[in-house]
């Protein structure tokens, strides 16, 4: 194994960070023992039902977005029927899928430091903590007025909710001056939601009663889309000199979603599918299309493509399947029932107003499998209403959009720098290939096509586990070298998935969506931004993520190492290295969060 990627280094996308809360509690504040008779209701169980409520929402409130999720739930069909073929064993029912595509990811965007610390309050009741700090400021023509961390769980989330804080001094004093005066008016949480939030602090959870009004709070107030905005002459001023985003946040009354991702099982696939049923491509183009898509996907599906996808997979169960190679024949029965379940009434979505789509997929290209790719229905233009003008002005409003993920392996700073080396030979082979033509690109060929080769190279993260065997107890073990284990059967490993966020890919989705690309700073010194100025805003410490991926990786090599009775055999720095990656996790348990 390339030891490059059990480095100390945790790579240079966010500041180093010492405090890394895995292991501790979610809530924040120390305070007394619920009673026995009290039942604290499960964090992660309030998180399952916040998300599902959201969806719920935005549903309603966008039905373009409730349709796109059949599309995709189709599509997921589809690759789980396709898998079904190339592995003998494996199947997954309608519910089950279902099940695994309730992963949501969001967006919001917020406009004073108070609203930020209590949106991080209120995310720490789901057991859903900051990691990493994104500077959209410092992305070059790609910059936006914004910073941001992410909000998750920190051992396998299932939701993710991207927040970007507004950053006024980014202006100029005139308009700081206005957008802040606007702002000051307005309160996004109730005095309710805030008395459930420090209740939640002060014994350590919520009642069931009581996590289901703090879920009520989410869904009816503080994420909740009016359509009411304020500010007439500031919402024109900062669109028309390229600030959009400043606008949604300025100018609305809440934190409002500006999309609600779910995972699919191929970006492609479903890419191509929305944009048929969109009336961007005729029948016949997705057809050529989507067979692209389902042959790409059948050469590179493994047993370890089916552990990232489907978690609950273990090895055992991905051993038992024998595979098969996907006959022509199936291949086409397989399109033909996707074509019959998309090409029904209730999904012609070129009936309802849209935006089009995104001309290309954020991220890596199709067939690398690290970190993730996005993609995205373009922002809708929706009504709204400028309640403080007399009479009330209506008018239109474009922000909210339908964006789509497919998550992959998690880089080591190794793998990340070499990601970056490929995004920019990306980059300049789309602008060179001029507007409206077929864009190609083998940027990311470099890396390896599987996991095997992908950790071999040091380029991504794992998870080790010790494999028992029949081996007689003389027949000991002379090694520790990670591929020598693997390959002698008495050690294997997942990859770990990558469960962040992409600032140049996010800046994409952004930008196409805006039809704005970034807009420098109007002050008159552009000011600069940091991890730890947010940290003070929302009064306690972001996690590193890179450090927990390092963590998870160092903490179950030793596992295994020392279940397999070799750990002795480590030489003095491989041991230096992996007790110290070990350690964040020991310290995490002991160290509280201010």
């Amino acid at each position: 194994m390339c030891w490059s990627a059990l480095s100390t280094s945790p790579g240079d996308r966010c500041d180093h960070v010492k405090w890394v809360p895995v292991l501790i509690t979610f809530f924040p504040t120390p305070g007394p023992t619920p009673t026995m008779t009290t039942s604290i209701a499960d964090p992660l169980l309030m998180q399952r039902r916040l998300f599902a409520e959201l969806s719920r929402m935005f549903g309603e409130e966008v039905p373009l977005y409730d349709k796109s999720l059949a599309v995709n739930l189709r599509c997921n069909r589809a690759v789980a029927d396709l898998l079904a073929d190339c592995f003998d064993g494996f199947s997954i029912s309608d519910v089950e899928l279902d099940a695994t595509s309730r992963e949501r990811h969001g967006a919001i965007r917020i406009g004073r430091e108070d609203e930020f610390r209590w949106i991080t309050r209120y995310f720490a009741c789901f057991g859903m903590l900051p990691h990493n700090f994104y500077d959209m400021t410092s992305i070059g023509e790609k910059s936006q007025p914004v910073i941001a961390t992410a909000f998750r769980s920190t051992h396998e989330p299932e939701n993710r909710v991207f927040a970007s804080l507004l950053r006024t001094d980014y202006f100029d004093d005139s308009t700081a001056e206005r957008i802040n005066s606007l702002l000051s008016s307005r309160e996004v949480f109730s005095p309710e939601a805030r008395e459930l939030v420090e209740r939640c602090e002060r014994q350590g959870g919520l009642s069931h009663e009581d996590g289901a009004a703090l879920v009520d709070e989410g869904v009816t107030r503080i994420f909740k889309w009016t359509g009411e905005a304020r500010g007439q002459s500031l919402y024109q001023d900062l669109c028309s000199e390229g600030f959009k985003i400043a606008a949604d946040i300025a100018c609305f009354s809440s934190h409002h979603l500006n999309h609600l991702t779910p995972n699919t099982l191929c970006i492609d696939l479903y890419s191509e599918a929305m944009r048929w049923r969109l009336g961007i491509i005729d029948r016949s183009v997705f057809l050529e299309r989507a067979h692209a898509s389902l042959c790409l996907l059948a050469r590179m599906v493994d047993r370890q493509w089916l552990m990232l996808h489907f978690r609950h997979l273990s090895h055992g169960d991905v051993d038992s399947f024998a595979f098969r190679v996907l006959c022509e024949e199936r291949l086409e029965g397989i399109l033909q029932d996707l074509v019959e379940a998309l090409d029904v009434e209730t999904l012609a979505l070129s009936l309802i107003h849209h935006n089009g789509y995104k001309d290309s997929t954020e991220g890596p290209d199709a067939g690398t499998q690290i970190l993730l790719r996005q993609d995205a229905y373009r922002a809708l233009t929706e009504p709204i209403r400028f309640v403080d003008e007399t009479p009330v002005v209506d008018s239109t409003h474009t922000a909210r959009f339908g964006e789509i993920e497919q998550r992959f392996y998690a880089t080591t700073p190794v793998g990340r720098s070499l990601y970056d080396q490929c995004l920019t030979a990306q980059t300049s082979a789309h602008q060179s290939s001029g507007e409206g033509a077929e864009i190609r690109s083998d940027a990311f060929g470099v890396f390896p096509s599987t996991l095997n080769g992908l950790v071999k190279s040091g380029l991504v993260y794992a998870f080790f586990e010790p494999v028992r065997t029949n081996r007689k107890r003389e027949e000991a073990i002379t090694t520790a070298d990670v591929d020598e284990l693997v390959e002698q059967g008495l050690l294997r490993y997942r990859g770990i998935r990558y469960e962040d966020f992409l600032p140049i890919s996010a800046a994409g989705i952004f930008a196409s969506n805006l039809d704005q690309y970034g807009t420098d700073s109007t002050a008159d010194q552009r000011p600069s931004y940091s991890r730890h100025q947010l940290e003070a805003i929302i009064g306690r410490p972001i996690v590193d993520s890179d450090a927990t991926y390092q963590a998870i990786q160092a903490t179950s090599l030793l596992t295994a190492l020392e279940a397999l009775g070799v750990d002795h055999l480590l030489d003095a720095v491989q041991r230096s290295a992996l007790e110290q990656q070990r350690s964040f996790l020991e310290v995490a348990a002991a160290s509280p969060l201010a």
